[in-house]
C-alpha cells in the first residue's frame, strides 16, 4: 500500500506542474486572472491518506444517457433543450486527409480584417484545419456530438501545430505585453456580449479553432496579428503565420454597469474555464473533465480543441450559447455551455462523452482552487501578515438523501484524498464563506470577492462519490485543491452528464439552514482547564437559518460522532457578543497513527438546524 501512495503523490506532483503550465491562469491585463432536509443517517465515505508529502498543486457519475431529470428548485436556471444526435440527421463532410468528419475550416483572411460574421471568400481550406460543414440543416449541438463520436472512433491526434519558437520562448512578462485590442472584439456594439481572444505563446502553446454560428451557418474566426497590441514586441508580429490561431477567449458582459463590459467567462488552457457573477473577481477554476486524477498512472488532461460561439439573435439577448469539442488520448466529448449572467451567473453544461478506452477514474464537473491557510491556528505555518489566504475555504455537498455536509479545507502536510460515497447527489461545490475584508487584509488579491461554485446535477448520476484532493503547498500561486464526482464503475460506453454551475458570493440556498462560519482547533484549554492529555480541542461556530431567531436559553444540542476515537467535554452556547452558536469539544484518538473521522450538527427537540460539519483529524501520533 505504501508504494502505491508514494506513486500517487509523485503523480500528483507531476500533474500539479503540468496543470500550472497548461491551465494556470496567469496574471493578465485588468481585470486580471490570478494564478436541511431530514437526516437519513450518516453519509458513507472512504478515506485514503498518503504518507509522503507533495509540494505543489494540481489543477484538476454515472449518468444515464437520457434527458435531464426534474426541473431544478426555484432560483436555478432551467436547462435549455439542446438537440441531440438523434434529433436531426448529422452532417457528413469527409476530411480529405483522414476520411473522418471534421469541424469548421480555418481559411486565411486578409491581415487586419476583424470578425464580421461573414464567411471568407475565395480562401483555400487547410488540410491541418477543419472543414466547414455544408450543412443541409442549421448547425447545432447535434453536429458537435457527431464530431466527437467520429473522433473517438479513431486514435487520438494532437491537431495543434507546433508553436513557433519565437512565441514558445517568451517569458512571463513578455507574454503579458501581448494584449487584445478591444475594438476588434467579436460582436462589439452589436450585442450585450463581446468576445476577445488570447494570443498563443509562453505556456499557452496549443491552438484552439473558433467559429461563429450565425443563423445556423458556421463562419470561422481567423487569426490576425493586427488584433493584438504587442507592446515592446512589435517586431514579433511581422513574423507570425496567418494560421497561428488562438490560445483561448473571454466573453465580456455589462455585469455591474452598462458603461463597461466586465469579464464574464474565460476559456484558456486544456479544458479550464472560469465564470464570474456580479462584483466578483477571478478565483477558483472549473474544468470540462478530469481523468485519472490522484492515481498511480498519472493525470491525463483533455483539451477543448474547437469552439463555436452562437451569435445572439437580438441585441439585448441575455443568454449566450457556446459549443465545444473536447479531445484526449482516452476520449472525445461534445459540450454545450448556456451562460446566463447575473448576481449569480449560471452555466448549464450539457456533455456527451465517447471513450476510446476503458476509463477507470472519470472526474465529472471538476473544480480547482487554492487554500494556503484559514482561521484555524493549527493550519498556520506561514510568516504572513494576512489572517487568511485562500480562494475557497470548504467543500459543500448535498447528498442524494438530502443531508448537507460541510468539509473545511486544509493545506495538509501530506497528500490527502477523501471520497464521500453517495448515490444521485443533489449537488456539491467549493465555497468561499469569509466575505469580510478583515478576514484577509489583502487589498490586491481581494479574496473576499472570489466566487463560490455550486454544481447541481441534472438527472440521475447514479452511484459514486465526491472526491476531494488536498495537496501540500507553501505558495499561494499553486492550485492545491481539487473536487469532482467519480462514478463507482469504470466508463467503457458513451455517457452523458448534464449540470448547472453557479458562480456566487452569497446564497441562502447552499445550504438553506444553519451553516458553519468558523472552525478552530488546537491543544488549548476548554472551560478554563488544559489537561495535557495529548487530545485535540475543537471550536465550531454556527449561524444562519432558524438559529438566528433562537434565544440563548433554548436547549440546542450538538450531535457529534467520532469514528476512530471519542468526543467528550461537549458544550453548546449562544455567544451574547454576536449571536453565534458555539460548540466546543475534545477528541481523543482510539489508535495511534489512525485518523479520526468527525461529524457535528446542531438540533433542537430532535430537529436538525444546521448542516453537518465533517472533518478528518490526523492524529499527532501519525
Amino acid at each position: 500500500m505504501a508504494w502505491r501512495l508514494c506513486l500517487i503523490a509523485a503523480a500528483l506532483l507531476v500533474a500539479a506542474y503540468i496543470a500550472n503550465d497548461i491551465g494556470g491562469f496567469i496574471q493578465l491585463p485588468v481585470p486580471s486572472l490570478l494564478h436541511r432536509s431530514a437526516r437519513t443517517g450518516p453519509a458513507v465515505w472512504q478515506t485514503r491518506t498518503a504518507s509522503q508529502p507533495a509540494s505543489a498543486g494540481s489543477g484538476t457519475a454515472s449518468a444515464s444517457a437520457g434527458a435531464p431529470g426534474a426541473a431544478p428548485p426555484h432560483g436555478i436556471l432551467q436547462p435549455s433543450a439542446p438537440q441531440t444526435a438523434a434529433a436531426q440527421p448529422s452532417v457528413t463532410i469527409e476530411n480529405a486527409d483522414t476520411g473522418t468528419l471534421s469541424p469548421t475550416p480555418r481559411d486565411v483572411p486578409p491581415q487586419g480584417q476583424p470578425p464580421q460574421g461573414q464567411p471568407a471568400q475565395g480562401q483555400p481550406a487547410r488540410a491541418a484545419g477543419n472543414r466547414n460543414p455544408a450543412a443541409p440543416h442549421p448547425f447545432s449541438y447535434a453536429d458537435v456530438v457527431q464530431l466527437a463520436r467520429e473522433r473517438a472512433a479513431h486514435p487520438y491526434v494532437n491537431r495543434s501545430p507546433r508553436l513557433p519558437a519565437n512565441l514558445a520562448h517568451l517569458t512571463y512578462d513578455q507574454y503579458q505585453d501581448i494584449r487584445f485590442r478591444p475594438h476588434f472584439a467579436l460582436w462589439r456594439n452589436q450585442s450585450l456580449f463581446e468576445v476577445q481572444f488570447f494570443h498563443r505563446g509562453f505556456n499557452f502553446d496549443r491552438r484552439i479553432d473558433v467559429s461563429e454560428v450565425v443563423g445556423g451557418t458556421v463562419h470561422p474566426i481567423h487569426y490576425s496579428p493586427t488584433w493584438f497590441d504587442f507592446g515592446k514586441l512589435t517586431a514579433l508580429a511581422r513574423r507570425l503565420p496567418a494560421s497561428l490561431g488562438f490560445a483561448g477567449f473571454r466573453v465580456h458582459y455589462p455585469l455591474r454597469t452598462p458603461a463597461y463590459k466586465d469579464e464574464l467567462i474565460v476559456f484558456l488552457g486544456a479544458s479550464y474555464f472560469r465564470v464570474l457573477g456580479r462584483n466578483e473577481v477571478y478565483g477558483q477554476s472549473a474544468r470540462g473533465l478530469a481523468l485519472d486524477t490522484a492515481s498511480t498512472k498519472g493525470e491525463e488532461f483533455p483539451w477543448f480543441t474547437d469552439f463555436w460561439l452562437v451569435r445572439p439573435a437580438a441585441p439585448e439577448q441575455r443568454t449566450l450559447t457556446i459549443y465545444a469539442l473536447l479531445d484526449s488520448e482516452s476520449l472525445a466529448g461534445a459540450y454545450q455551455f448556456d451562460v446566463l449572467p447575473g448576481e449569480i451567473t449560471q452555466v448549464t453544461v450539457t456533455s456527451e462523452l465517447f471513450p476510446r478506452r476503458r476509463i477507470a477514474k472519470l472526474g465529472v464537473a471538476p473544480l480547482t482552487s487554492m487554500f494556503l491557510y484559514g482561521e484555524d491556528p493549527s493550519g498556520r505555518r506561514f510568516d504572513d501578515y494576512r489572517p487568511e489566504v485562500h480562494d475557497s475555504d470548504g467543500l459543500e455537498i448535498q447528498t442524494g438523501g438530502g443531508e448537507w455536509l460541510w468539509r473545511p479545507l486544509v493545506n495538509p502536510r501530506v497528500l490527502e484524498v477523501n471520497r464521500f460515497m453517495d448515490e444521485n447527489p443533489h449537488g456539491f461545490g467549493l465555497s468561499q464563506r469569509d466575505r469580510d475584508f478583515n478576514d484577509y487584509q489583502d487589498s490586491e488579491s481581494q479574496f473576499e470577492r472570489r466566487p463560490s461554485y455550486w454544481i447541481q446535477p441534472l438527472g440521475n448520476w447514479g452511484k459514486g462519490g465526491v472526491e476531494l484532493v488536498e495537496i501540500p503547498t507553501d505558495e499561494e500561486i499553486h492550485d492545491n485543491i481539487v473536487a469532482y464526482w467519480v462514478p463507482s464503475q469504470p466508463i467503457e460506453k458513451p455517457i452523458r452528464f448534464d449540470y448547472v454551475l453557479s458562480a456566487y458570493l452569497d446564497s441562502p440556498q447552499w445550504p438553506p439552514g444553519g451553516r458553519v462560519i468558523a472552525m478552530r482547533s488546537g491543544d488549548f484549554a476548554l472551560n478554563g482547564t488544559k489537561t495535557g492529555d495529548d487530545a485535540r480541542r475543537f471550536v465550531i461556530d454556527y449561524s444562519g437559518g432558524d438559529l438566528d431567531g433562537l434565544d440563548g436559553t433554548q436547549p440546542v444540542k450538538a450531535t457529534i460522532t467520532a469514528n476512530g476515537g471519542r468526543a467528550d467535554l461537549v458544550t453548546v452556547q449562544r455567544l451574547p457578543e454576536n449571536g453565534v452558536w458555539r460548540v466546543t469539544f475534545r477528541v481523543i484518538s482510539s489508535k495511534p497513527k489512525q485518523p479520526v473521522d468527525l461529524r457535528c450538527y446542531l438540533t433542537l427537540y430532535g430537529e436538525a438546524l444546521t448542516e453537518t460539519w465533517t472533518y478528518q483529524l490526523i492524529t499527532s501520533q501519525g
